[in-house]
């Protein structure tokens, strides 16, 4: 009582385990298991060995972003990898890590135990979220260092073509692929902190763990859908796309910077409702796993709200409407791609220089034979490039049949003149490679203001 009265701790405050304490342990209950150990070393492994077999395969994965480039560049690997690690590895690895790591203990009943032991819920709430946190960021560095290493051995340090055309050196391509994978931890986080609340919210029940896998993909099919660029931009996936951004010169930042906002402003609600969910809950009764209505108005009513907010917001705050995909803007974004590559091709055939200035190019787009205010996605656009080559009076066009999906991205297709745009391959001192003008992948900026002229 005296010590009590003085100000000396109790006994039972001064029994709770560390923050530090619990991390460790509960690093070591998330390592011993099987499934972890498997999952670390899949990530670790598995893209070198996918990245350096596909670079001894005579095809290439052309419809996945940069795809095209993996005989070219060995950082087109790690690019490649992280087009699927958004769309699939990493909303499984956070499933198996996060969607597990609260519901574990309710289906083993160790809750009491825990408690007797931590003396502190919150304590074992961050305890709990930090050390699949760490487990995570573990994973995403395998699929970095190994995407990487797997594409430097198997191709080499060569430049990489960018989303416009431009070439990028192997110091500004590893640069920009580096700030990549980091602007994806954005999203990654958020399905991790979804992963927490189905954990905390589910309980025992197996929907916890699949939740980040299922809202990943109800993200994706979100993307894949004719859906206003302010509702696009509001899912908090959004940044495992935008990130192609960044190989366009100037960068893309608006998209980026509002795909991470987004993601971020979704990773501290849904952790936040996990831990006010957690602490509240009654660890007395067995029966309690936090399943029920109060688990649904806490959990999934204020994300459903924060999703309203955040499309109104941006609503009012981005200068793109509809779709964002416009006559203008594709227009040109092929001139300049058409006039970047063009460059290319030059020095490949050993042409006289032409500098982007020079070519003057234009591009005249329509969408299923509509000439004027063509928008929206769909793989029925047609445009004609022009260009002139300096004391050549005779104006050179080509034509490209473009296939636009709903997120801005496309693939140009060249329909001829085949001496231009057609398919040959082009002797380079790295080997032979297709003409760079045959096919290629390009981006619109969905946040951009339409200009007209």
């Amino acid at each position: 009582m005296t010590a009590t009265l003085t100000g000396t701790p109790t006994a039972a405050a001064a029994r709770r385990v560390p923050v530090a304490r619990s991390l460790r342990f509960e690093l070591v209950k998330l390592v011993s298991q099987w499934r972890i150990r498997l999952l670390v070393l899949i990530c670790w492994i598995a893209p070198a060995v996918f990245v350096i077999a596909v670079g001894q395969q005579s095809t290439l994965p052309t419809d996945t972003l940069f795809g095209r480039w993996m005989h070219a560049t060995g950082w087109a690997g790690p690019l490649v990898t992280l087009g699927f690690g958004g769309s699939w590895a990493l909303p499984l690895a956070t499933s198996v890590v996060a969607g597990d790591v609260f519901a574990a203990e309710d289906r083993l009943g160790t809750w009491r135990h825990l408690l007797v032991a931590v003396r502190s819920p919150r304590r074992i709430f961050a305890a709990k979220a930090l050390a699949s946190l760490g487990v995570i960021l573990v994973l995403v560095a395998g699929l970095v260092v190994s995407s990487t290493v797997g594409g430097l051995i198997a191709v080499g340090n060569h430049p990489l073509v960018g989303l416009d055309g431009h070439t990028l050196a192997p110091s500004d391509a590893a640069a920009k692929v580096l700030l990549a994978w980091v602007c994806a931890l954005a999203p990654t986080l958020a399905l991790s902190a979804i992963g927490l609340l189905g954990s905390v919210a589910l309980g025992r029940s197996p929907m916890g763990l699949l939740l980040p896998a299922l809202v990943a993909l109800a993200m994706q099919l979100g993307q894949m859908l004719p859906l206003p660029v302010v509702v696009r931009l509001a899912l908090p996936g959004y940044a495992f796309i935008s990130w192609n951004g960044l190989f366009t010169s100037p960068t893309q930042l608006g998209p980026l910077l509002t795909g991470i906002v987004v993601s971020l402003v979704w990773a501290v609600a849904a952790t936040a409702l996990a831990y006010l969910l957690f602490v509240r809950r009654d660890f007395t009764n067995p029966a309690d796993d936090a399943m029920g209505r109060r688990a649904l108005l806490v959990g999934a009513l204020p994300l459903l709200g924060l999703g309203v907010v955040t499309v109104a917001v941006l609503t009012m705050a981005s200068p793109a409407t509809g779709s964002g995909i416009t006559q203008d803007k594709v227009q040109r974004s092929v001139a300049t791609a058409f006039a970047h590559l063009y460059r290319t091709q030059t020095g490949q055939l050993h042409r006289p220089a032409v500098t982007e200035a020079q070519l003057k190019a234009t591009a005249a787009c329509t969408k299923a034979g509509v000439a004027d205010d063509a928008e929206g996605s769909g793989n029925d656009w047609r445009c004609v490039v022009s260009w002139h080559l300096p004391d050549v009076e005779a104006i050179g066009q080509a034509v490209y049949q473009l296939d636009v999906t709903a997120d801005g991205r496309y693939v140009a297709d060249g329909d001829g003149p085949k001496e231009v745009n057609g398919y040959f391959l082009v002797r380079t001192p790295n080997g032979d490679v297709p003409n760079p003008l045959w096919q290629f992948d390009g981006n619109v900026e969905l946040l951009s203001a339409t200009s007209k002229g």
